[in-house]
């Protein structure tokens, strides 16, 4: 049976993979033929070759609301019911994914999501109503636009832990608290592909709220705090080597002390950024330059992130109720001038908080 009647499949296979990524489900369920090129690993592959693979950024976002005010006006306001956004930079689309089957109400409450390869995996967080502390593991894959439930998170509870990937199928969940909010130096690994958990070698130091970024070819575990510290920030990293299975401590990672490093990505270009104080600050071994000020009227950031030769940042002012997003282009080195932020047109309903958030390249 041809792909697609009347064209050789090779061609109508090129025509399929020049599909958008929203589009690829529904293309899953024209035809069995359809799905099964579609799901196939090469497919994506195909696509990398060929350059037309994408960015989309995935977010946990608070949904809006509108309420009515007592003059008659109504005004929009973020609730605490989360699900998972989608921007894609490319088009400026945003659209929601669909819930998952067992959590329809929303998500967990600071629950981490991580993108590997096609998959956007969500691992674990607080049940919304009874925050009962979750070990759940569920994947959405964005080919055929379905969920499916991975391996728990094995070991004992953990919550507010530091959580990334390669991109490829390697995953490590790192620090935390346990359900008596004892910062833990233990540490995880999953692989998305065979669904299937290990257990890594402890850290040397307690890491509760740690932030954990795929640099440089290996896991970096930046700050955090012990048990004894709550709150206080230390400003060094562990990073863990997949060819050795080791821990290696970097003193004054950071630079700066009792600075959540929530905000620590890396860009497309491989350095560091991280929002600091009202400036977004670059790391060039082994000392952080100030990039550039926040965007003016923004004093709180929900969430930063690369992507495309930007910085994308997820911020609100002091008396502000919703959320704006706002773009830094990073190709462009203006001999010394400050860089200027441009606002990104976002609809209403996706000026919710952001939680977390994570970019996969599809």
């Amino acid at each position: 049976m041809d792909l697609i009647p009347g064209l050789p499949n090779e061609i109508a296979l090129e025509c399929l993979i020049r599909l958008p990524v929203d589009q690829f489900s529904k293309a899953a369920s024209v035809c069995k033929k359809w799905n099964g090129e579609i799901t196939l690993p090469e497919f994506r592959r195909r696509r990398k070759v060929s350059g037309l693979t994408g960015t989309v950024l995935a977010m946990v976002q608070s949904m809006v609301a509108t309420v009515k005010k007592p003059e008659g006006d109504t005004a929009l306001f973020s609730t605490q019911v989360y699900r998972l956004s989608v921007c894609d930079p490319e088009n400026g689309s945003w659209y929601d994914l669909p819930p998952i089957p067992e959590l329809i109400d929303g998500l967990p409450r600071f629950c981490r999501i991580v993108g590997v390869g096609s998959d956007l995996v969500v691992i674990g967080g607080c049940d919304p109503d009874t925050w009962r502390v979750m070990d759940c593991v569920f994947v959405y894959n964005f080919i055929s636009g379905s969920w499916r439930r991975g391996a728990d998170m094995p070991g004992q509870q953990r919550s507010f832990f530091g959580c990334a990937s390669d991109s490829d199928r390697m995953i490590i969940v790192a620090g935390g608290h346990d359900d008596e909010k004892n910062a833990m130096k233990s540490a995880l690994s999953y692989d998305a592909v065979k669904d299937e958990w290990i257990t890594l070698p402890d850290m040397v130091m307690e890491r509760d709220e740690c932030k954990v970024v795929f640099h440089k070819g290996k896991f970096h575990v930046i700050g955090g705090y012990p048990t004894w510290a709550q709150g206080h920030f230390e400003n060094d990293a562990e990073v863990f080597d997949t060819a050795t299975w080791q821990w290696r401590l970097e003193d004054d990672f950071l630079s700066v002390i009792n600075t959540s490093p929530h905000s620590c990505i890396e860009g497309d270009d491989g350095r560091l950024y991280m929002c600091r104080g009202g400036d977004v600050a670059v790391k060039e071994d082994p000392t952080w330059r100030k990039l550039a000020g926040l965007p003016a009227g923004i004093t709180s950031v929900a969430y930063l992130t690369a992507c495309q030769g930007k910085l994308i940042l997820v911020g609100r002012g002091q008396f502000d109720e919703l959320y704006s997003s706002y773009a830094l282009d990073l190709d462009v080195e203006s001999d010394g001038k400050v860089k200027k932020w441009t606002k990104v047109e976002t609809p209403d309903e996706y000026s919710g908080h952001v939680q977390y958030g994570c970019c996969l390249e599809i």
